[in-house]
């Protein structure tokens, strides 16, 4: 019984270091997000292929978010209504 409790006790601790399998796995490439620079920047409706890479993004976004290169964008105001008009909710990253 012991020896289950420490092998839960390594995969929780894998878990809180690592993040959950779909974060630590997701293959961030702000680089497939260029389809949304006119709804990000410009502030057009977002494309359904915007929104589709956004959505195959949305585990990276609190990465890029605190990214000084992509901070600007991912953070502001277009970005967030470009989010909404996907449907994607406005992840809460940790500071």
């Amino acid at each position: 019984m012991a020896r289950v409790a420490a092998v839960a006790m390594c995969a929780l601790l894998a878990l809180v270091v690592v993040g959950p399998p779909s974060v630590a796995a997701q293959d961030c490439d702000a680089g497939k997000l260029i389809v949304c620079a006119a709804a990000i920047i410009g502030g057009a409706e977002p494309s359904e292929s915007c929104c589709s890479n956004l959505k195959a993004q949305q585990g990276c976004l609190c990465k890029y978010a605190s990214n000084p290169a992509y901070s600007g964008y991912i953070n502001s105001p277009t970005a967030r209504k470009t989010l909404a008009s996907c449907g994607i909710p406005i992840p809460t990253c940790p500071q």
